[in-house]
This record gives C-alpha cells, structure tokens and sequence, in this order.
C-alpha cells in the first residue's frame, strides 16, 4: 500500500484496502482480548489478596462480558468460506397448505426482514408475488452488509409452523411450511460467463400497491438459465433495464454457488464422504399453540420467546449452526 503506483489499478486498490481492513477487524479484537487478559491477572491477584469482594465482582462482570466477546468472534471465525462476507439474496416460497402457508411465508419475511436490520444490513426486497386471499406465496430479500450471507446462509431448509389457524373458522390447529433458500451476491471479478441463447427472459406487469411504474408497464423481468433451470425474477426497479440487472447478478450469484457445490460433491465423493444435504430438510419448528416453543432440529436450541423470534431474535440459533456445522460449508 506504501508504494508510490498502488493506485494507479483502483480496482485492484481497493480490494487490497478491504483486505487490510479485514485483517485488521481481527488482529484489534484478539490483540486487545491479550492486553486485558494480562491486565485482569495482575488486578485479580491483587483483589484475592485484598479480600475485595466489591472488586471481585466487578472483575467477575468483566469477564461474563470479555467471554461474550469471544464468543462472537469464535463464531465469526466460522465465516472463513469465500463467499461467506459477501451480501446475499434470501428467498422464501410458500410450501402446500394454501392460505395457512402464504400467510405464514410473509411471517417469515417480516423475521428475516427485523433480524437484518438489527444487524446493520441495508434490506430491499426485490421480487414478491403475493397470495390469493393472504400472505405471500415467494420474495426475495437483498440483504446488503458485511457476512450476511455467511450468517443467512444458517436459515437454509424448510421452516415449519403449528397454530390455531386464524382462518379457520373452527379455531382447529394446522401446520404449515415455508422454504428458506439463501444466495451469496458475488463480486464482479467472479461472475460466470454465461451464454446469451442459454437465458430466456420473459417481462411482465408488477404487481403492488402502484406508482410511476407499477401495474402501468412490462417493467418486471423473469430469466430462466435453461440448462439448469434456474429462475430469478425481479419487480422492485423502476426500469425493465434495472430490474433485467439484478436478475442477471442472481442467475450468475446461484451459478457460481451451483459450480462450488459440484466441485465438492465431487470431492467428497472421492473421499468417500457421505453427508446429508440440508437442503429442503425441516430445520427448525415454531410452535404457537398448545404451547409455545421454537427448536432448531440440527443444534437442539429451543426457547419458549416465540414473540421475540418472530421480531427477528434468532442469532441464538444462527450462531448455535455456525458453531456446529460452519466449518462443513
């Protein structure tokens, strides 16, 4: 960085300032966890010579908060895969169960949507396609940030809910399910190269609420990669050209993510490897009623906050994930 052309590529620049600033984000923590480890020992020994249990205490509250911090950076330290700092799209879709699940999809997507704004993320949604009566059948949410894919990528699967229906006029109990799917936004130095007559791009009307372009022009966009059938669809930019470029971001985001995950299926074949794919598994069960309990089935975590899941208090369970299985991803 001190040499007199570093910016001279300010593409290349700037990757090696984001690096910089990486590294430092960790070195800081563990070098000032180091200082007060050193320091806390020699006021430790003092207050046990003392008998001062008022400083005691105090040194005891320090260390439940210092063993907080640890904790976060041991489950940060999870996020070591190469897409894991990158933003990330979040997709939710109804599963069978009408009504009960659209409804209980747009639960999800208001959970999600809380949970990433109180980690700091900018939250956009990008494509919605609303129910029949209720709810929402599928979205796609644009977490913008730093990890937020490597913590998204936790809520994988199928998410399952038991409650009295509030469209049951006989007030029975139903279940529903909802499916998580989460795509890292990769940068543009690793974008795939994908081939023209390989996509079919299909525009249509928006639906919503209105505006300037809502429900007046073809403005949504629709592409298909037809050799392996992935879908991204897009309604939330004004423009048919801006919303065209965020489909492609998504097709190229949920390619490359298709490659790694060949290329490892690959290897752990050749090592003889045999692990569960996690996707479309149930994960995770919200129970409103006859009681109320939400248990994540891969960690065991459960809690009886049901409100305060549902307002997007779930790190518990993303960090309990990330600790168990973040180094397979």
């Amino acid at each position: 960085m001190e040499a007199d052309d570093f910016w001279s590529d300010q593409a290349k620049a700037n990757r090696a300032v984001s690096e910089v600033s990486e590294l430092r984000s960790w070195i800081k923590p563990c070098d000032e966890m180091a200082r007060w480890l050193e320091d806390i020992k020699a006021i430790l020994q003092d207050a046990i010579e003392l008998a001062d249990e008022e400083l005691l205490a105090d040194i005891e509250s320090q260390l439940k908060g210092k063993d907080q911090e640890l904790s976060q950076l041991e489950t940060r330290r999870m996020l070591s895969g190469e897409l894991d700092k990158s933003s990330c799209f979040l997709n939710i879709n109804s599963g069978a169960g009408g009504t009960e699940s659209c409804d209980w999809a747009q639960m999800l997507m208001r959970m999600y949507s809380r949970w990433a704004a109180k980690k700091g993320y900018k939250v956009s949604l990008v494509d919605q396609v609303d129910g029949e009566v209720a709810g929402i059948k599928s979205a796609t949410l644009h977490f913008e940030g730093p990890y937020a894919y490597g913590y998204s990528k936790a809520e994988r699967g199928v998410h399952r809910l038991v409650r009295i229906s509030p469209f049951d006029s006989q007030s029975r109990r139903h279940t529903s399910f909802a499916s998580v799917d989460v795509t890292p936004e990769i940068s543009d130095d690793l974008a795939v190269e994908i081939n023209p007559q390989d996509l079919r791009i299909d525009t249509f009307r928006s639906s919503g609420a209105g505006g300037q372009h809502v429900n007046t022009t073809d403005s949504a966009v629709r592409i298909t990669h037809i050799p392996t059938g992935i879908v991204a669809s897009c309604q939330n930019e004004r423009s048919q050209i801006q919303n065209r470029a965020v489909c492609m971001k998504m097709i190229q985001a949920k390619l490359y993510e298709k490659e790694a995950e060949d290329r490892k299926a690959k290897l752990d074949k050749l090592g003889g490897e045999k692990k569960d794919n996690s996707w479309g598994s149930q994960i995770r069960s919200y129970v409103f009623a006859p009681y109320q309990l939400v248990k994540d089935n891969r960690t065991k975590v459960e809690t009886g906050q049901v409100s305060a899941v549902m307002d997007g208090d779930i790190d518990p369970f993303i960090e309990a994930y990330l600790k168990a299985f973040g180094g397979e991803e």
